[in-house]
């Protein structure tokens, strides 16, 4: 064994570490420190980098183990392994504190030699925002982050709109020192020009018609802090000087004061726009572009980092599920995600999952209960989506009965690889004459309303139905003997 091997703690309540096993963790660099119980874990976690545990029917172990790494001077990175076929369990082993999870039979030597690094970091704000780290180029981009933000420099968060920028500059703040001070954003895309810099700034009463009391402006509460400005290339051209001012002498003056206030706040500004060319363009100021720049942080499109989709996918159906109990994925409805492209990012995403609990009557979410943005799905097959499908999708072409592979639970969790193919729901191709037009223009309402809708309650009051009526419309469209109109599921002919 080579000197440098590390010494891991393997904590495995389903089965002995095996010999085979153990030869590749060694031969990856690793020393595995078998223990029984929670008590040997911790005893031995001060003197490792990483202690690994497999749990079995539910994740208290590692929310155990969290708890009392809490107390040590070191805490080591908390290793989860799941079984390929326990989705579910490995979100919960995330939300309840792991740092990485990996499948249970996974022994590669290019996994284990991997440094680990946070999958899923929790927000210190709430349990509700957990950020999903799971994809290599997304951890990449988190340890990056958490680097920077171990300094004051102003950072530039850049993208595609919805994929999280918001979120990233959270992260950076809440892996900050200023985490425990005020977190305050601003996007500078929806107020009106007259009104940002009293926003920004601040005023006193009677500064300008309408200030009947002075306000304390975004920099006073970013005060210790950070402050967000997002779609900072949105700002209008003539605030942009006084912006500048700010960031340079870090103090202000009220409108309507003579009083100079000084301010401590780190600056987390974002766009979707290249600022380069708005500076070409004399939209944005140059000099404000290298001063809020001095770090840039891209944020890749989500379909650039696969990785995520699915836990991101899980943890929206618990955001959703208004405490109760979220339905699963199943593997088609898993496969159907990660095959879509999606333009929307994480933004499309939530959307999406949102719907599918609107349209799930059961404990899992098939994959034709996934409804796609309107923009992102013009090449789908059939009535809703258009008449051409991409590459990317299967189109159904022919009924299929409800059941069968696709109610199985979803196999593989982020590790999850292969080919994969969508099937939205779709149109017949056949002509049955008027009694099909008019089911399929009732289809065509029930899908938009729930498109337009956050709850099966409000899909009916905007149809102008019970809810039950509802219900029963929708068990009509996914039984193709029943309504003679859609085809759902796999194992079409």
């Amino acid at each position: 064994m080579s000197e440098q091997s590390a010494s891991i703690v393997w904590f495995d309540l389903v089965e002995r570490l095996g010999e085979i096993e153990r030869e590749r963790l060694i031969e990856a660099g690793l020393r595995p420190l078998p223990v029984r119980n929670i008590a040997e874990a911790v005893t031995l976690a001060p003197s490792v980098d990483r202690v690994v545990v497999r749990p079995v029917d539910d994740t208290a172990v590692i929310a155990e183990l969290r708890k009392r790494f809490a107390q040590l001077g070191k805490r080591p990175a908390l290793i989860a392994r799941i079984d390929r076929d326990r989705f579910e369990l490995a979100v919960q082993a995330m939300r309840d504190g792991a740092d990485n999870v990996i499948a249970a039979d996974d022994f590669s030597t290019a996994t284990w030699k991997q440094r680990p690094r946070a999958a899923v970091m929790p927000s210190t704000e709430s349990r509700e925002k957990t950020y999903v780290f799971t994809d290599p180029n997304s951890q990449t981009l988190l340890a990056l982050a958490q680097r920077v933000a171990r300094s004051d420099i102003s950072v530039l968060v850049s993208g595609p709109t919805g994929v999280g920028k918001e979120v990233m500059a959270r992260v950076l703040h809440e892996s900050s020192p200023r985490s425990k001070a005020p977190f305050v954003a601003l996007n500078c895309a929806t107020l009106p020009e007259s009104l940002i810099e009293s926003i920004l700034f601040g005023h006193e009463k009677g500064s300008f018609t309408g200030a009947a009391q002075s306000r304390v402006g975004l920099f006073e509460q970013a005060n210790g802090g950070t402050l967000f400005l997002d779609e900072i290339g949105e700002m209008p051209y003539p605030l942009q000087s006084k912006l500048l001012r700010v960031l340079q002498e870090r103090e202000l003056t009220r409108l309507g004061s003579n009083h100079t206030v000084k301010l401590d706040f780190r600056l987390v500004a974002a766009t979707n726009r290249d600022l380069r060319a708005g500076i070409a363009a004399r939209e944005f100021r140059e000099d404000l572009y290298f001063r809020v720049s001095a770090f840039r942080l891209a944020i890749p499109a989500l379909a650039d980092r696969p990785g995520d989709i699915l836990p991101l996918a899980a943890l929206f159906l618990v955001k959703h599920s208004n405490g109760a109990q979220p339905p699963l994925l199943s593997r088609p409805a898993g496969e159907a995600l990660l095959a879509y492209r999606w333009p929307g990012n994480v933004r499309e995403l939530e959307n999406v999952m949102q719907r599918a609990l609107v349209l799930c009557t059961g404990g899992l979410v098939e994959s034709e209960h996934l409804v796609f943005d309107d923009l992102a799905t013009d090449g789908f097959a059939g009535g809703l989506y258009g008449a051409e499908a991409p590459a990317m999708v299967q189109p159904v072409s022919a009924y299929s009965p409800m059941g069968g592979a696709g109610a199985a639970p979803m196999r593989g969790h982020s590790m999850m690889g292969g080919d994969a193919h969508a099937h939205p729901l779709s149109m017949p191709a056949s002509d049955e004459g008027l009694q099909s037009s008019v089911r399929a223009t009732e289809y065509q309402a029930i899908m938009n309303a729930i498109r337009g809708s956050t709850s099966r309650n409000e899909a009916a009051a905007r149809l102008g139905i019970s809810p039950r009526t509802l219900r029963y419309k929708l068990a009509r469209l996914r039984d193709p003997m029943g309504s003679g109109m859609v085809a759902l599921g796999e194992g079409v002919a």
